[in-house]
């Protein structure tokens, strides 16, 4: 594993403690959950020119996977994550399927790409948790070839995704500590401004930024539900630390909270997200 730079930050701590270890815990049913935004990923790198791709917050490495799967032999696509346990779980899915794709464990805020390596640079929900995002995305421009693709997916407001909520708003009243959600901080909803997205881009060199709505179906078995909202996001953190008596009462009205989404053996749910897309201009001659 290849880690140039140890990020010492609330991401980092995050996603490479009991977080990072439930995503991998959870990896299919995750993978399953937001397969239909993998597949628009995959779409856009076959549609495009797309020869050596970066995959960025690559989690577990599913996109990642799906995405070299599908490049000729002489293609690559290398995913990069801040989360050890994740990339370890990636490059082991890698090794048991024998896909050629690789992972290193790093800050994209700092690590040192080799300049002008990639072609296109993709993310499923993986851009929206950095402390500096500027900073970040100028990182990757260094690393993009000239008129290299951006290609992400980020979820649009929290008002707009009830169901990435739903967990929160019913267990506030019985989890006082329950931290509130910060507008624009890093997070899943950081990227709910497209304004504010367009100006980070702008600011750190990218060019023909488009940022479009999309709304998409994604499903859950039910018999995942009760797993899904006591061990992801910031109720289930909660939840391994509380007494049994609170941790029967959340869980209990939590999912009578989830009850408008749950269609006999699914949960079906609309994300709705953006997708954020942009390019990478030509360099000045000497820069």
């Amino acid at each position: 594993m290849d880690v140039t730079h140890q990020p010492d930050n609330e991401q980092a701590a995050l996603w490479n403690g009991r977080a990072g270890r439930t995503w991998v815990d959870m990896q299919e049913v995750l993978d399953h959950l937001f397969k239909p935004l993998e597949d628009l990923l995959v779409e856009a790198v076959r549609a495009g020119s797309g020869h050596r791709v970066l995959d960025v917050g690559c989690g577990t490495g599913s996109t990642t996977l799906a995405v070299a799967r599908r490049l000729d032999a002489q293609d690559h696509c290398l995913g990069v994550d801040i989360s050890d346990p994740m990339i370890a779980a990636a490059q082991a899915r890698a090794q048991r399927e024998d896909t050629p794709a690789s992972f290193i464990r790093a800050d994209v805020q700092s690590h040192a790409f080799e300049p002008a390596s990639f072609d296109m640079i993709i993310s499923r929900f993986g851009v929206m948790f950095f402390e500096d995002p500027v900073l970040a995305f100028a990182n990757l421009r260094r690393a993009a070839r000239d008129d290299a693709r951006l290609h992400v997916i980020a979820w649009r407001s929290a008002a707009e995704n009830p169901f990435m909520t739903t967990a929160e708003r019913a267990a506030a009243p019985l989890l006082p500590n329950l931290p509130a959600r910060r507008p624009g901080a890093p997070g899943q909803f950081a990227f709910a401004d497209r304004h504010r997205v367009s100006a980070i881009l702008e600011a750190s060199g990218w060019t023909g930024v488009d940022i479009q709505p999309i709304d998409v179906d994604c499903t859950l078995p039910e018999k995942e539900l009760l797993g899904y909202f006591t061990r992801l996001g910031p109720v289930g953190l909660i939840l391994q630390e509380a007494d049994e008596q609170t941790r029967t009462q959340v869980i209990d009205t939590v999912r009578t909270a989830f009850d408008p989404f749950v269609h006999g053996a699914e949960v079906r749910f609309t994300a709705a997200c953006w997708t954020v897309s942009a390019r990478a201009p030509k360099k000045a001659a000497g820069v």
